[in-house]
């Protein structure tokens, strides 16, 4: 799987100095095929035969360097990374406060709402993630 954000991303990488080896090549790929945040310990459990953990981490922390990936918080302690994609296309986050499970949404009417804060607050917001909390379906019954 080759895109343009893996791509992108192998590229700037090595514009920053980082060498592209198997493990960095591994995770990013891995990283672009995702659908919503990741956490090293995801990366690794997928990876494992291929790419330690020690080099998880490290790819992470590059990409994150270079602004290629957002470190989401979803209230957990737990770190988790999604791509940052050229053309903003992005998404907020749904969590289970019983069994943990993360999911992504999106909604135009929520960002238009953000879109009209910003216009009221006078900020120019760059960056915004909404993390909304509950009991999932399958917890709830």
């Amino acid at each position: 799987m080759s895109t343009n954000w893996t791509q992108s991303a192998q590229q700037r990488l090595r514009d920053a100095g980082y060498r592209n080896g198997p493990a960095r090549v591994a995770v990013i790929e891995l990283l672009d095929g995702e659908d919503c945040c990741v956490s090293a310990s995801d990366v690794h459990a997928s990876l494992a035969e291929r790419v330690g953990l020690a080099s998880v981490y490290r790819v992470l922390e590059s990409l994150s360097a270079v602004g290629l990936v957002r470190r989401i918080d979803v209230g957990d302690g737990i770190a988790r990374y999604e791509p940052l994609r050229e053309s903003g296309e992005h998404h907020h986050h749904l969590v289970c406060t019983e069994c943990g499970k993360v999911e992504a949404f999106d909604d135009p009417e929520l960002e238009r709402a953000i879109r009209r804060v910003e216009a009221k607050s006078g900020y120019a917001v760059e960056q915004h993630d909404v993390v909304l909390q509950g009991a999932c379906d399958t917890c709830r019954d």
